[in-house]
């Protein structure tokens, strides 16, 4: 198949705009809890429909009273908060439009989101980043920036006071200004290339994208009755579009600023599902794995893991044997059950996106009772394009499109996408706008294939194909994934356009080290910097390299690999904050370890 479109379920009207969805809440009899916010006792309490509308309205019109006209910009600099999402929605009642900036941010990135949107005001969490938000709009001279607010102490009381003068009916005239068509918020793309483009992203995107998801299965996860926990930055387009969908739906939204405190939080609060990106998967498998080999029991995970692949691949396939059932059954009450417990004990759901999970871990976690529902999208797509319901799944692929959105295979593999989700256009971009679209398809710059059922499968990055000296195209995600998967390592870059062969460097993960090297009777107190030059870790890695050539054929084959003694990470400038190997930028700081490598005598393992 080289294409399929799925017509849309829901017709919205073309008035409405994203503040309707709280309106919608408010009205309900039942007024649901929309979020959950710890007290001062650290208990989480419940922030109904209405009581979300009021505050929301408060804030709106102070915005509205500060001078922010319909249409203007309004940066928000936080961390994943209750704030946050609460100052969105004002934003957008205020009928201005939001523009995020990831919080860890240095000033020049923020000036470049200020000053490229031309954004009136700003929103920063605390005194740190109302700071970086003032250097920024001096260095650069942003004189449009009037006003900067915290999130914290008495910033927001602040704005509320500033709008005791705002009739409802001037906050209803704003509120109600937006349509479908007009922008709601202009991401910026994290950028692992060049200067971030601003994504136009609609109303109309949110909207119809959020009733035509809910017209799915999905309805089944994303209800009334559920909760979820947000974690991933909501600068980033996954965790923001799930926020604005669980509005639609009347979810009860909490937040956790620090992933450290995730399993805590996951206890205390319970939710029903969650949204992740690939990585925090294979750290909750490989963690699970390394608790289980640290404690004696690593034969017995392992058992309980592959029995957990096999039984929700002979599901997928409708035969599940009485054998399998019962050896099921066992390793539920053994091993399944404490994970399941340790992310709440109710995670029946998660939605993963912002990269390729693999069908080996896909399959693992529907085996223990969590049904992973993959999907792909960017930033220019309001998140998803396609993604697996609890009805219609295939583990391994990312699903078929949501109903109003279509995919098309151009002849060279690269994805085409078009429907509700796609952005409106880059920002002051033209250029940029026409290069990305051909006859009204969006090119993604992802490659992939659609199977005779129209699910779609990811198989790499376009611009991160690797071409050989010798002519050999070599997709570097097929390698990595398989390699990352294990818990030794943390991060791996494929390397080798225009070389001989192909190589690779390695991260291992600090995590994860000291209880290996333990069970392979080295010292745990060894560094990262040791580990890097240990004979015993460069063979496990060299296995590792191994398994994964197996999959790829003798061209395309890792033959030479370095460890690298720091990690790549988004402090180190090696990630984008939706955790992506910024891949030039780690080539260019490695440039030295990359030609030792091409440079050394030609290597004969595979």
């Amino acid at each position: 198949m080289r294409e399929i479109s799925v017509p849309p379920l829901v017709n919205v009207p073309p008035e409405m705009n994203i503040t309707d969805l709280v309106l919608r809440q408010a009205a309900k009899a039942s007024n649901p809890a929309l979020f959950s916010r710890r007290d001062a006792a650290g208990a989480w309490q419940d922030i109904r429909a209405a009581d979300f509308l009021a505050d929301v309205s408060l804030l709106a019109k102070g915005l509205i009273a500060s001078g922010v006209a319909a249409g203007d910009r309004v940066g928000i600099m936080s961390r994943t908060r209750y704030e946050w999402a609460l100052v969105d929605f004002a934003i957008w009642f205020a009928g201005a439009v939001s523009v995020p900036i990831y919080e860890t941010s240095s000033p020049s990135q923020v000036a470049w989101n200020l000053g490229d949107s031309g954004a009136v005001a700003a929103f920063g969490e605390s005194a740190h980043h109302e700071n970086i938000i003032r250097q920024a709009a001096t260095s650069e001279g942003l004189t449009d920036l009037a006003h900067v607010w915290q999130l914290e102490g008495k910033g927001l009381d602040e704005v509320r006071a500033a709008g005791a003068t705002v009739s409802n009916e001037e906050l209803e005239a704003r509120r109600s200004l937006a349509s479908l068509d007009d922008v709601a918020t202009i991401i910026y793309t994290s950028g692992t290339t060049g200067r971030p483009k601003g994504c136009e992203l609609t109303h109309g995107n949110f909207v119809s994208l959020s009733e035509n998801t809910l017209a799915t299965s999905l309805n089944k996860v994303v209800h009334e009755q559920s909760r979820t926990i947000m974690f991933l930055p909501l600068a980033h387009v996954f965790a923001r579009f799930i926020s604005v969908l669980a509005v639609a739906a009347g979810v009860t939204v909490a937040h956790t600023p620090d992933i450290k405190n995730l399993l805590p939080d996951l206890q205390s609060y319970k939710p029903t599902f969650i949204l992740a990106v690939p990585r925090v998967f294979e750290k909750v498998y490989n963690s699970a794995l390394t608790k289980a080999e640290d404690g004696g029991k690593g034969a017995i995970f392992h058992r309980a893991a592959d029995t957990a692949i096999e039984f929700s691949r002979a599901r997928q396939a409708g035969r599940i044997g009485l054998g399998l059932k019962l050896k099921h059954a066992v390793f539920d009450k053994l091993v399944y059950s404490k994970l399941r417990a340790a992310m709440g004990g109710e995670v029946a759901h998660a939605v993963s996106g912002g990269g390729p999970l693999g069908e080996r871990l896909g399959h693992f976690f529907q085996g223990i009772g969590m049904q992973i529902l993959e999907g792909y999208g960017l930033t220019e797509t309001t998140a998803p394009v396609t993604v697996n319901t609890p009805e219609l799944i295939r583990i391994g692929t990312v699903g078929a499109p949501i109903p109003g959105n279509a995919v098309r295979i151009a002849d060279d593999g690269e994805i085409l996408a078009k429907g509700v989700c796609v952005m409106r256009g880059y920002y002051k971009r033209e250029d940029l706008s026409g290069e990305s679209f051909v006859d009204g398809w969006f090119r993604t710059g992802d490659i992939g294939q659609l199977d005779d059922q129209g699910f779609l499968t990811i198989t790499g990055r376009k611009k991160e194909i690797i071409v050989t000296a010798s002519g050999k195209n070599v997709v570097p995600a097929l390698l990595e994934d398989q390699i990352r998967a294990d818990a030794l390592v943390s991060q791996v870059l494929v390397v080798g356009d225009n070389r001989p062969f192909i190589g690779a460097l390695v991260t291992l993960d600090e995590e994860a080290l000291p209880g290996w090297l333990h069970r392979h009777g080295l010292p745990a107190s060894t560094t990262i910097a040791e580990a890097t030059d240990n004979a015993v870790v460069k063979a496990a890695v060299q296995e590792l390299i191994n398994g994964a050539n197996q999959s790829v054929s003798q061209a395309e084959a890792i033959k030479a690999f370095r460890i690298v003694p720091a990690d790549f990470t988004e402090a180190s400038g090696h990630l984008t904050p939706s955790m992506k190997v910024k891949r030039a930028q780690v080539m260019k700081d490695f440039e030295n370890v990359i030609e030792e490598m091409y440079g050394a005598p030609r290597p004969t393992q595979v």
